[in-house]
């Protein structure tokens, strides 16, 4: 055994037999030649995490031996290395193989005595090592360098990636960002992932940079911890940016905890000033903000000025609009009130506008209208299907898969997720500018609005070609996005563009007594009948820990009376606890889909056991699969690895007409979804809701939280818990997120008014400091310009960026 005292094999590459480019996974036939473990045999199939391996080669493989059930034993490599040639005159074969064409035996004898039995490491370190040889052209050294790069570089830079402690799928983010340059990247500035790769914080950065030896007070490490503070916040508070003293005193606290070390307040001003100036952050009137959500705000308000200024009204001359809607309404057999016939007509004669409302108030009658109504007007067939004159002009989407689909049940018109339409992934880079394609069409109508964060309303704007009506319909008392920034909310409060909310509840008279329940939640309080059950809903009191054997009596009686996994859905705010997702998806799973004889087919993946039939929730995007975060499906089958051509477990999913197979090492990528999040359940609705709310879900209790989790039922609500949890929630309004979009919308509104201006720049020259020391007070009040270097620089240059 060496000295890494773990199990190792050695052998020759015989044979590929599976990769996936994404992560690097590879399953490999191996020649053994030695183990420091009992094996008998002459080939062992070895799996993991690879770099760029080629066969015929010999390798060291460190890990673990398991037992396949029809394959018998395999090794799990954790990491692995070349074999390198041994001594002179194996470097010298090895250079002068058909891996290096044109360098023949006679230059490689050449190099290697010039460099010795050190050669590779000594031209992967530094080519220019190279130009020592004389008759070796820039060419035929680069060729030596590139190829020693594939075959010894990308696997050396994994094996090193490992040794820090990143897992495979992280390695592989880092690689695939930084290639032959990762190691000089981390060893400079390690912090920088915190910018690059999605899912590393600063704890796991500083962890790094401390094993590289980068002292506690570097100026890397402060800068990091700033970027990652206005990460944190924006993610975690939805604000869009943090005002000074809150950034420092949060940057310290994160500083000072991850390493024993103070650090001085100056040295922080010193770092945030230079990071103003390099524009990693902006400053807008002591607000510190990310500059992809200050200028993601700053493109939403140039792209609605420029759409509004295009065309001030959408006119149909000779059309009486008011005689055209009384005939939608009988075509459609429906007579809408006042406020909904003018809401019609708004959305009909306006470039841009948006219609609110609660449950029961008639937002999908009014949009059939609207939908309706514009295809007469431009002699369009309601049914997309007859169109035959190319792309159908009306576009219908929504920010999930769930409410793509309602939209397209409710009006017959093909809808996608916004996401999908612009050809977007969900896992792009906020930081990096990602080119979104120019919408075709004449009608743009997003359903569930509140629910587009900052980046991507900028996105989706910019792809709106002028000519192009826009309509937005959602409930603006519902939670707002789950990314940064609450739009929907701004651009009502700005007053810049016409909307109508639409108040009268209709559903109320068929008796729907859910209805009235969250307008009076949505007015701050619980209705004196909160305790009594209705037809539709009911209460039950109990404390935490009688939440789960309360919601198993309840989901055991519903089943007896034919509800099914697909119409209940509980819903929870928080994951951990006895009245956790976490407890309450096991309970569930055991309860609508047991398996007590083990005859139906399961797998294990951490703490979760999947079976045949489950229900599951997506929770990533894959538009090139048509499946999106919050995407609810139906494991319909499990294949054990020794049925499956690539030798790995894989489970079989249906989204609605979508089916989709993940191997072992995508499932994270769903989860069980008998119990979700109230934010992952928005866009969707469910015959029966099972609400439970205790007052050990603390800060979770808000007002929009509740009253959107109440609005997902569509005939059944069932509320358990503490009376003072679902009134504490009631009268909690939760804090209003921090944004800078509606001074913006504002500022183009009355920008020819001159009644309202925004302040980002001094309006008068800094005066200079007395002395060039640094200090709070001096950025306080003013003395140092926070767009100091910034002379040339406009928002107009950022506005493409996400």
């Amino acid at each position: 055994m060496d000295e890494r005292q773990e199990p190792y094999l050695k052998g020759e590459l015989k044979a590929i037999f599976f990769e996936n480019h994404a992560n690097f996974y590879k399953v490999l036939l191996l020649e053994v030649q030695e183990t420091s473990f009992p094996f008998d045999k002459d080939e062992i199939v070895v799996t993991g995490n690879f770099g760029e391996i080629t066969e015929d080669t010999p390798y060291c493989f460190y890990g673990t031996v398991v037992t396949h059930p029809k394959y018998g034993t395999q090794f799990q490599a954790r990491s692995y290395e070349r074999e390198k040639p041994a001594g002179k005159n194996g470097v010298i074969a090895f250079l002068s193989s058909d891996r290096f064409p044109g360098i023949g035996q006679k230059t490689a004898e050449k190099i290697v005595e010039t460099f010795g039995e050190n050669t590779i490491d000594l031209i992967l370190e530094d080519k220019t090592v190279l130009a020592q040889i004389s008759g070796l052209n820039e060419k035929k050294r680069n060729l030596i360098h590139d190829v020693l790069q594939q075959t010894q570089g990308t696997e050396k830079i994994l094996i090193d990636l490992a040794n820090f402690g990143f897992s495979n799928n992280q390695a592989a983010m880092i690689m695939h960002r930084y290639q032959n340059e990762t190691m000089n990247v981390l060893r400079a500035n390690p912090y920088q992932l915190l910018e690059d790769i999605e899912g590393i914080g600063f704890r796991r950065a500083d962890q790094l940079a401390e094993e590289l030896e980068i002292p506690p007070d570097d100026k890397n490490r402060i800068k990091g911890a700033i970027i990652a503070t206005l990460q944190n916040l924006s993610m975690a508070n939805g604000d869009t940016y943090v005002v000074s003293e809150e950034l420092m005193d949060r940057s310290l606290q994160l500083l000072e905890s991850s390493r024993r070390f103070l650090i001085e307040d100056g040295a922080l001003i010193e770092a945030i000033v230079e990071m103003v100036e390099e524009m990693k952050i902006v400053e807008d009137e002591q607000r510190f903000a990310l500059p992809s959500l200050y200028f993601a705000e700053e493109g939403i308000a140039s792209s609605l000025d420029k759409l509004l200024n295009r065309k001030k009204e959408v006119n149909y001359p000779g059309i009486n609009i008011h005689d055209e809607i009384k005939a939608v309404q009988k075509e459609l057999g429906i007579v809408y009130d006042e406020i909904q016939t003018t809401a019609i007509e708004k959305a009909i004669t306006n470039p841009f506008f948006i219609l609110t409302g609660g449950p029961g108030t008639g937002k999908t009658t009014v949009l059939k209208g609207i939908v309706t109504l514009f295809c007469e007007l431009n002699d369009l067939p309601t049914d997309a299907m007859k169109y035959t004159d190319g792309i159908y002009p009306i576009i219908m989407a929504a920010p999930t898969g769930r409410a793509a689909k309602r939209m397209n049940e409710m009006t017959g018109i093909p809808s996608s997720t916004i996401h999908r339409l612009l050809g977007l992934t969900g896992q792009e880079n906020p930081n990096e500018e990602i080119y979104t394609q120019e919408l075709e069409g004449k009608l743009l109508i997003i359903d569930e609005a509140s629910m587009v964060d900052t980046w991507l309303m900028n996105r989706l704007l910019k792809s709106i070609p002028a000519g192009m009506q826009v309509i937005f319909v959602g409930d603006k008392d519902q939670l707002p996005s789950v990314g940064p920034g609450q739009v929907l909310h701004d651009l009502l409060a700005s007053e810049a563009i016409p909307h109508i909310e639409l108040s009268q509840i209709y559903r109320q008279a068929d008796g729907s007594s859910i209805v009235s329940l969250a307008h009076e939640i949505k007015k701050g309080k619980l209705p004196a009948d909160f305790r009594t059950n209705q037809a539709d809903r009911s209460f039950f009191s109990c404390q935490a820990t009688q939440i789960e054997p309360l919601i198993r009596q309840i989901v055991e009686k519903a089943k007896a009376k034919g509800f099914t996994a697909k119409d209940i859905q509980i819903l929870a705010p928080m994951y951990k606890g006895p009245a956790g997702i976490h407890a309450l998806n096991a309970m569930m799973q055991e309860i609508l889909n047991p398996n007590p004889n083990k005859k139906r087919r399961e797998v294990t993946h951490f703490d979760f056991v999947y079976r045949v039939g489950d229900k599951v929730l997506q929770l990533v995007n894959q538009p090139e699969l048509n499946v999106f975060n919050g995407d609810i499906g139906e494991i319909t089958s499990i294949q054990y690895a020794r049925e499956t051509e690539d030798k790995v477990d894989e489970v079989t999913i249906l989204f609605d007409a979508v089916e989709v197979t993940y191997q072992k090492n995508e499932w994270n990528k769903f989860t069980l979804a008998y119990c979700c999040s109230i934010h992952k359940a928005q866009g969707s609705e469910f015959t029966m809701v099972i609400l439970p709310m205790v007052r050990q879900y603390g800060r979770m209790l808000r007002r929009n939280l509740l009253y959107t989790a109440i609005t997902r039922s569509k005939s059944k609500l069932i509320l358990c818990g503490e009376e003072a949890a679902f009134s504490f929630a009631t009268e909690n309004t939760g804090d209003f997120r921090k944004t800078m979009l509606v001074e913006k919308l504002v500022r183009n509104r009355d920008k020819d008014k001159h009644t309202f201006q925004v302040k980002i720049t001094p309006a008068k020259p800094v005066e200079p400091a007395e002395d060039y020391v640094l200090t709070m007070e001096k950025v306080t009040n003013g003395k140092i310009d926070p767009m100091i270097g910034m002379e040339e620089v406009t928002p107009e240059m950022f506005l493409s960026v996400k």
